[in-house]
Protein backbone atom coordinates (compact mmCIF):
# COMPACT_ATOMS: atom_id res chain seq x y z
CA UNK A 1 0.00 0.00 0.00
CA UNK A 2 1.58 3.06 -0.94
CA UNK A 3 2.30 5.94 1.57
CA UNK A 4 1.43 8.45 -1.03
CA UNK A 5 -2.23 8.39 -0.77
CA UNK A 6 -3.99 11.34 1.28
CA UNK A 7 -3.10 10.58 5.23
CA UNK A 8 -6.66 10.18 7.16
CA UNK A 9 -7.73 13.31 9.54
CA UNK A 10 -6.01 11.97 12.80
CA UNK A 11 -2.51 12.39 11.09
CA UNK A 12 -2.89 16.49 10.93
CA UNK A 13 -0.64 18.32 13.07
CA UNK A 14 -0.29 21.86 13.67
CA UNK A 15 3.25 23.35 13.52
CA UNK A 16 5.14 24.71 16.14
CA UNK A 17 4.63 28.35 17.82
CA UNK A 18 4.73 30.28 20.97
CA UNK A 19 7.18 32.08 22.95
CA UNK A 20 8.49 29.09 24.92
CA UNK A 21 9.12 27.39 21.34
CA UNK A 22 11.05 30.56 20.39
CA UNK A 23 13.10 30.88 23.18
CA UNK A 24 14.23 27.50 23.07
CA UNK A 25 15.18 27.54 19.28
CA UNK A 26 17.31 30.36 19.91
CA UNK A 27 19.23 28.89 22.77
CA UNK A 28 19.90 25.84 20.27
CA UNK A 29 20.99 28.17 17.79
CA UNK A 30 23.59 30.66 19.48
CA UNK A 31 25.34 27.53 20.81
CA UNK A 32 25.14 25.46 17.49
CA UNK A 33 23.42 22.71 18.94
CA UNK A 34 20.97 19.83 17.51
CA UNK A 35 17.58 18.09 18.55
CA UNK A 36 15.83 15.82 16.85
CA UNK A 37 12.72 16.99 17.49
CA UNK A 38 13.79 19.42 14.28
CA UNK A 39 16.37 17.00 12.58
CA UNK A 40 13.65 14.52 12.33
CA UNK A 41 10.93 16.60 11.51
CA UNK A 42 8.80 15.52 14.95
CA UNK A 43 5.21 16.57 14.76
CA UNK A 44 5.14 16.89 18.50
CA UNK A 45 7.84 19.81 18.60
CA UNK A 46 6.11 22.64 20.01
CA UNK A 47 4.07 20.50 22.54
CA UNK A 48 6.98 19.00 23.86
CA UNK A 49 8.83 21.87 24.26
CA UNK A 50 5.93 23.73 25.88
CA UNK A 51 5.68 21.55 28.93
CA UNK A 52 1.85 22.83 29.03
CA UNK A 53 1.04 20.10 31.76
CA UNK A 54 4.26 19.19 33.14
CA UNK A 55 7.86 19.39 32.53
CA UNK A 56 8.87 20.16 28.72
CA UNK A 57 10.86 17.93 26.85
CA UNK A 58 13.60 18.69 24.48
CA UNK A 59 15.81 15.64 22.63
CA UNK A 60 19.12 16.83 21.77
CA UNK A 61 21.25 15.18 19.15
CA UNK A 62 24.30 14.63 19.90
CA UNK A 63 28.02 14.32 17.92
CA UNK A 64 26.49 16.06 15.00
CA UNK A 65 23.79 15.82 12.75
CA UNK A 66 25.04 13.26 10.19
CA UNK A 67 24.79 9.34 10.84
CA UNK A 68 27.00 6.22 10.02
CA UNK A 69 24.11 4.37 9.33
CA UNK A 70 21.16 4.29 7.27
CA UNK A 71 18.00 3.07 7.94
CA UNK A 72 15.25 3.38 6.02
CA UNK A 73 12.74 5.22 7.93
CA UNK A 74 14.85 7.97 9.47
CA UNK A 75 15.35 11.51 8.28
CA UNK A 76 18.55 12.07 9.29
CA UNK A 77 21.25 12.51 6.91
CA UNK A 78 23.78 9.22 6.25
CA UNK A 79 27.66 9.50 5.59
CA UNK A 80 30.40 12.48 6.05
CA UNK A 81 30.65 12.45 9.90
CA UNK A 82 32.40 15.12 11.14
CA UNK A 83 35.44 14.62 14.57
CA UNK A 84 33.40 15.07 17.79
CA UNK A 85 33.42 18.45 19.15
CA UNK A 86 35.07 18.57 22.64
CA UNK A 87 32.58 21.72 23.91
CA UNK A 88 29.49 19.73 23.23
CA UNK A 89 28.88 18.58 26.20
CA UNK A 90 29.36 21.63 28.05
CA UNK A 91 27.58 23.44 25.75
CA UNK A 92 24.27 21.44 25.85
CA UNK A 93 24.74 21.18 29.47
CA UNK A 94 24.66 24.80 29.83
CA UNK A 95 21.70 25.28 26.96
CA UNK A 96 19.81 22.75 29.25
CA UNK A 97 20.20 25.42 32.29
CA UNK A 98 19.51 28.18 30.25
CA UNK A 99 15.91 26.74 28.93
CA UNK A 100 15.26 25.75 32.60
CA UNK A 101 14.35 21.80 31.70
CA UNK A 102 13.68 19.60 33.98
CA UNK A 103 13.64 16.62 32.37
CA UNK A 104 16.10 16.31 29.04
CA UNK A 105 16.20 13.49 26.45
CA UNK A 106 20.01 12.64 25.33
CA UNK A 107 20.14 10.95 21.48
CA UNK A 108 22.56 10.47 19.21
CA UNK A 109 23.48 9.38 15.53
CA UNK A 110 25.75 6.02 15.28
CA UNK A 111 28.91 7.01 15.03
CA UNK A 112 30.12 3.57 13.79
CA UNK A 113 33.38 5.68 12.91
CA UNK A 114 34.27 6.06 16.12
CA UNK A 115 36.44 3.73 18.73
CA UNK A 116 33.90 3.42 21.01
CA UNK A 117 30.70 4.20 19.32
CA UNK A 118 30.71 7.65 20.70
CA UNK A 119 29.61 6.09 24.07
CA UNK A 120 32.27 8.37 26.19
CA UNK A 121 31.00 11.54 24.67
CA UNK A 122 27.47 10.63 25.45
CA UNK A 123 28.55 9.90 28.82
CA UNK A 124 30.28 13.45 29.62
CA UNK A 125 27.23 14.96 28.56
CA UNK A 126 25.14 12.86 31.37
CA UNK A 127 27.55 14.12 33.81
CA UNK A 128 27.76 17.69 32.77
CA UNK A 129 23.91 17.70 33.09
CA UNK A 130 24.15 16.22 37.00
CA UNK A 131 27.15 18.26 37.94
CA UNK A 132 25.58 21.43 37.25
CA UNK A 133 22.03 20.67 38.74
CA UNK A 134 21.67 17.02 39.87
CA UNK A 135 17.66 17.14 40.34
CA UNK A 136 17.48 17.33 36.79
CA UNK A 137 16.17 14.20 35.41
CA UNK A 138 18.22 12.70 32.12
CA UNK A 139 16.70 10.02 29.81
CA UNK A 140 18.93 8.95 27.40
CA UNK A 141 18.49 7.18 23.81
CA UNK A 142 21.09 5.32 22.90
CA UNK A 143 22.68 3.70 20.10
CA UNK A 144 23.35 -0.33 20.11
CA UNK A 145 27.08 0.62 20.04
CA UNK A 146 27.74 -2.51 17.47
CA UNK A 147 26.48 -4.17 20.66
CA UNK A 148 29.67 -4.00 22.92
CA UNK A 149 28.88 -4.30 26.60
CA UNK A 150 31.61 -1.99 27.71
CA UNK A 151 30.28 0.68 25.70
CA UNK A 152 26.86 0.60 26.71
CA UNK A 153 28.31 0.28 30.61
CA UNK A 154 29.82 3.93 29.74
CA UNK A 155 26.13 5.15 30.09
CA UNK A 156 24.89 2.85 33.02
CA UNK A 157 27.88 4.63 35.06
CA UNK A 158 27.19 7.86 34.19
CA UNK A 159 23.97 7.10 36.23
CA UNK A 160 20.98 8.29 33.38
CA UNK A 161 17.49 8.15 34.71
CA UNK A 162 16.07 6.33 32.02
CA UNK A 163 18.12 4.56 29.55
CA UNK A 164 16.10 4.07 26.05
CA UNK A 165 17.13 1.77 22.94
CA UNK A 166 14.79 1.57 20.28
CA UNK A 167 14.06 -1.57 18.33
CA UNK A 168 11.91 0.40 16.06
CA UNK A 169 9.32 -2.51 14.64
CA UNK A 170 9.34 -6.60 15.07
CA UNK A 171 11.47 -9.36 14.55
CA UNK A 172 10.80 -10.00 11.08
CA UNK A 173 10.84 -6.58 9.62
CA UNK A 174 14.60 -5.32 11.08
CA UNK A 175 15.24 -5.62 7.25
CA UNK A 176 14.39 -3.28 5.66
CA UNK A 177 13.61 -0.59 7.92
CA UNK A 178 16.77 -0.51 9.91
CA UNK A 179 19.89 -0.56 8.68
CA UNK A 180 21.54 -4.00 8.30
CA UNK A 181 24.08 -3.40 11.46
CA UNK A 182 21.10 -3.31 13.66
CA UNK A 183 18.88 -6.30 14.76
CA UNK A 184 16.60 -7.34 16.99
CA UNK A 185 18.81 -9.69 19.43
CA UNK A 186 21.44 -6.83 19.64
CA UNK A 187 19.13 -4.26 20.61
CA UNK A 188 17.18 -6.73 23.30
CA UNK A 189 20.61 -7.81 24.84
CA UNK A 190 21.20 -4.11 25.10
CA UNK A 191 18.52 -3.65 27.20
CA UNK A 192 18.95 -6.27 29.13
CA UNK A 193 22.13 -5.35 30.21
CA UNK A 194 20.93 -1.87 31.03
CA UNK A 195 18.53 -3.80 33.37
CA UNK A 196 21.03 -6.77 34.79
CA UNK A 197 23.52 -4.07 35.38
CA UNK A 198 21.41 -1.29 37.19
CA UNK A 199 18.37 0.18 38.84
CA UNK A 200 17.61 2.46 35.72
CA UNK A 201 14.12 2.91 33.95
CA UNK A 202 14.40 1.09 30.77
CA UNK A 203 12.57 2.01 27.51
CA UNK A 204 11.74 1.24 23.93
CA UNK A 205 9.45 2.39 20.96
CA UNK A 206 7.86 0.87 17.76
CA UNK A 207 6.43 2.36 14.86
CA UNK A 208 3.59 0.47 13.59
CA UNK A 209 2.75 0.62 9.87
CA UNK A 210 5.86 -0.58 8.06
CA UNK A 211 3.75 -4.29 7.57
CA UNK A 212 3.95 -5.88 11.12
CA UNK A 213 1.22 -7.73 12.04
CA UNK A 214 -0.71 -7.97 15.73
CA UNK A 215 1.02 -11.46 16.51
CA UNK A 216 4.12 -10.19 16.21
CA UNK A 217 3.68 -6.85 18.44
CA UNK A 218 1.81 -9.18 20.79
CA UNK A 219 4.89 -11.38 20.70
CA UNK A 220 7.32 -8.44 21.18
CA UNK A 221 5.92 -7.20 23.70
CA UNK A 222 6.42 -10.29 25.76
CA UNK A 223 10.39 -10.04 24.61
CA UNK A 224 10.84 -6.90 26.33
CA UNK A 225 9.43 -7.92 29.58
CA UNK A 226 11.26 -10.62 29.44
CA UNK A 227 14.40 -8.42 29.62
CA UNK A 228 13.13 -6.20 32.12
CA UNK A 229 12.00 -3.47 29.69
CA UNK A 230 9.68 -0.99 31.82
CA UNK A 231 8.20 1.43 29.28
CA UNK A 232 7.25 1.26 25.73
CA UNK A 233 5.80 3.98 23.05
CA UNK A 234 4.07 3.31 20.08
CA UNK A 235 3.45 5.79 17.30
CA UNK A 236 2.70 5.45 13.67
CA UNK A 237 5.26 5.41 10.87
CA UNK A 238 5.53 8.25 8.17
CA UNK A 239 7.37 8.37 5.22
CA UNK A 240 10.08 11.05 5.68
CA UNK A 241 10.21 11.45 1.30
CA UNK A 242 10.07 9.52 -1.47
CA UNK A 243 13.50 7.83 -1.33
CA UNK A 244 12.45 6.13 2.12
CA UNK A 245 10.37 2.89 2.86
CA UNK A 246 6.71 3.61 2.11
CA UNK A 247 3.88 3.17 4.77
CA UNK A 248 2.34 0.23 4.98
CA UNK A 249 -1.03 0.97 6.77
CA UNK A 250 -2.55 3.99 8.82
CA UNK A 251 -3.22 2.38 12.08
CA UNK A 252 -6.21 3.97 13.65
CA UNK A 253 -6.24 5.50 16.69
CA UNK A 254 -8.53 2.68 18.44
CA UNK A 255 -5.83 0.27 17.80
CA UNK A 256 -3.38 2.19 19.58
CA UNK A 257 -5.35 2.76 22.17
CA UNK A 258 -6.07 -1.10 22.30
CA UNK A 259 -1.92 -1.74 22.42
CA UNK A 260 -1.48 0.54 25.52
CA UNK A 261 -3.92 -1.33 27.48
CA UNK A 262 -2.67 -4.05 26.39
CA UNK A 263 0.85 -3.04 27.64
CA UNK A 264 0.19 -1.39 30.30
CA UNK A 265 -2.45 -3.99 32.05
CA UNK A 266 -1.62 -7.36 30.62
CA UNK A 267 2.49 -7.16 30.37
CA UNK A 268 2.59 -4.68 33.13
CA UNK A 269 4.48 -1.76 31.57
CA UNK A 270 5.11 1.14 34.11
CA UNK A 271 3.73 3.16 30.80
CA UNK A 272 2.58 2.81 27.78
CA UNK A 273 2.67 5.84 25.42
CA UNK A 274 0.75 5.09 22.13
CA UNK A 275 -0.59 6.95 19.30
CA UNK A 276 -0.61 7.91 15.89
CA UNK A 277 1.18 11.01 16.50
CA UNK A 278 3.60 9.74 19.61
CA UNK A 279 7.02 9.24 18.86
CA UNK A 280 9.76 7.58 21.44
CA UNK A 281 10.80 11.06 22.94
CA UNK A 282 7.08 12.43 23.29
CA UNK A 283 6.41 13.95 26.33
CA UNK A 284 8.73 11.80 28.13
CA UNK A 285 8.88 13.81 31.11
CA UNK A 286 5.39 14.30 31.82
CA UNK A 287 4.67 10.78 31.74
CA UNK A 288 7.70 9.76 33.61
CA UNK A 289 6.90 12.13 36.53
CA UNK A 290 2.97 10.51 36.07
CA UNK A 291 4.38 6.94 36.12
CA UNK A 292 6.17 7.60 39.32
CA UNK A 293 3.14 8.48 41.28
CA UNK A 294 1.35 5.91 40.14
CA UNK A 295 4.25 3.77 41.00
CA UNK A 296 3.83 5.27 44.54
CA UNK A 297 7.00 7.83 43.91
CA UNK A 298 7.05 11.59 43.33
CA UNK A 299 8.80 13.53 40.86
CA UNK A 300 10.79 15.15 43.77
CA UNK A 301 12.02 11.76 45.15
CA UNK A 302 13.30 10.76 41.31
CA UNK A 303 14.88 14.16 41.61
CA UNK A 304 16.35 13.35 45.11
CA UNK A 305 17.17 10.27 44.37
CA UNK A 306 18.82 11.43 41.37
CA UNK A 307 21.03 13.69 43.20
CA UNK A 308 22.23 11.16 45.68
CA UNK A 309 23.26 8.49 43.23
CA UNK A 310 25.44 11.66 41.89
CA UNK A 311 26.67 12.56 45.07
Amino acid sequence: MSSRRRKPEWLKSRPPSGERFAEIKETLRDRNLHTVCEEANCPNLGDCWSGRNGPGTATFMLMGDRCSRGCNFCDVATGGMEPLDPDEPTDVAEAVAEIGLEYVVLTSVDRDDLADGGAGHFAETIREIKQRDPSILVETLIPDFGGDPDDVRKIIDAQPDVVAHNVETVDRLQWPVRDRRANYEQSLAVLEQVTRESEVYTKTSLMLGVGEYDHEVYRTLGDLREVGVDIVTFGQYLQPSRSHLEVFDYVHPDKFDVWKTIAEEEFGFLYCASGPMVRSSFKAGEFFVEALLRDGKSAEEARAAAQAAAE
